[in-house]
């Protein structure tokens, strides 16, 4: 079959939930026909995704978050201004793809989260059958918690947007930590998470430095500051900011690095432990090699918020509000290896993730979309509703 990949570009776990998947295929005998990428100007496609997916890249600008001027924390009003006003552009790059989808004539759409997707099919549709697959999609399974004291408000927010990314969609794999006991709700399912076949192929060790992820580069400084205090501890962090290239040492047993696919993995896998941004993927990984998290939520991002600490009771690590990693040094004494049943799960992936596209189009039986969801009552409307029926988005 002919498979056409939609990604979410912000952040690294989309872009490397596609990789392993289209490792998958290519094993199956599938072909990847194209890749779209929604981006934006701060944010670079690491080169590895280009190389590691064979297909021509096509990349558009697409909604994401704004942050403030330091690039820590994630403003939500300047979020929904910054989206108003590329009204425009984003129209234009759903019409992209809606030409590529035509051009290519894929037998599946996979959306990794991508939200113009959604709205592809809300406005018109797309003659494609689409199957999207994301971590947030375990957010709309009644088996699924949020954290206590989480706020009913983001709740409804996080949802309403997921919804919204998922319109059109005959399966949703909600990609999980843990299994549920209600594996199938309507049309989604829980799978493991999309893990790249090399984080199986390294070799785990105990190492003495301590990994860091960045995902956002404006938190390099709380870095540098906490190991201005503490130098005796090597750290080696990750980042796309731009004044990186490849290794960069800053101070004695302090680098920074470009991002590199391989080589994060390597030093993930002889690390001591790791500290990241709360991304999913991330954490699952460090989760299989049997490392030690400390999980650093972007301020004001109530996914990772919420990631940090579903994460936590997965027996990834502990969670703290900033890069102060005198938490995690607390911690250690008292973490508990649990990779022998995270690998467990994992192994189920392949299995369900092949058996639900396999089904899906051996049958061509109509699945009624997921139903669009009202917005919470503090989020502005940023389309119109449709004249039949006064759907919302």
């Amino acid at each position: 079959m002919k498979f056409i990949f939609a990604i979410q570009g912000e952040g690294r776990g989309h872009l490397t939930q596609a990789i392993a998947l289209g490792d998958l295929l290519r094993a199956q005998g599938h072909e990847i026909a194209a890749v779209l990428v929604g981006s934006s100007h701060r944010r670079e496609i690491p080169s590895f995704v280009r190389e590691r997916i064979p297909a021509p890249f096509r990349t558009y600008p697409s909604p994401n978050f704004v942050t403030d001027k330091d690039n820590k924390s994630i403003r939500l009003g300047k979020t929904v201004c910054h989206t108003l006003l590329r009204i425009g552009r984003y129209r234009r790059s759903m019409q992209l793809i809606r030409d590529t989808v035509a051009r290519h004539r894929p037998d599946v759409l996979i959306n990794f989260y991508e939200p113009l997707v959604g709205l592809c099919h809300l406005f018109g549709g797309l003659p494609v059958t689409t199957i999207s697959i994301a971590h947030q999609y375990i957010y709309l399974h009644p088996q699924f918690h949020f954290p206590a004291g989480s706020p009913a408000k983001d709740r409804g927010a996080l949802r309403w947007y997921t919804r919204l990314t998922a319109m059109g969609s005959r399966r949703l794999l909600a990609l999980s930590f843990y299994p549920l006991s209600q594996p199938v709700h309507k049309n989604i399912r829980i799978s493991p998470p999309l893990l790249r076949s090399d984080v199986s192929r390294q070799e785990v060790f105990p190492g003495n430095h301590i990994l860091v992820y960045l995902l956002n580069a404006g938190y390099m400084q709380d870095i540098i500051r906490w190991h201005s205090r503490h130098p005796q501890y090597e750290l080696h962090c990750f980042t796309d900011s731009p004044t990186v290239k490849g290794k960069w040492q800053y101070h004695d047993n302090l680098y920074f690095h470009s991002l590199d696919d391989q080589k994060f993995l390597r030093y993930m896998a002889n690390s001591r432990a790791v500290v990241t941004t709360a991304g999913f993927e991330s954490v699952c990984e460090a989760l299989y090699l049997g490392k030690p998290v400390l999980m650093v939520p972007v301020q004001g991002h109530f996914e990772q918020w919420c990631n940090a600490r579903d994460g936590a009771k997965a027996g990834a690590g502990t969670y703290a509000d900033r890069f102060d990693l005198d938490v995690l040094l607390h911690y250690l004494p008292h973490y508990q290896n649990t990779a022998e049943s995270f690998r467990s799960w994992a192994q189920q992936t392949e299995k369900i993730v092949l058996d639900t596209i396999a089904d899906l189009t051996r049958t061509h039986t109509p699945t009624t979309p997921l139903p669009a969801a009202a917005p919470p009552a503090t989020l502005p409307r940023i389309l119109p509703r449709r004249p039949e029926e006064a759907k919302q988005m």
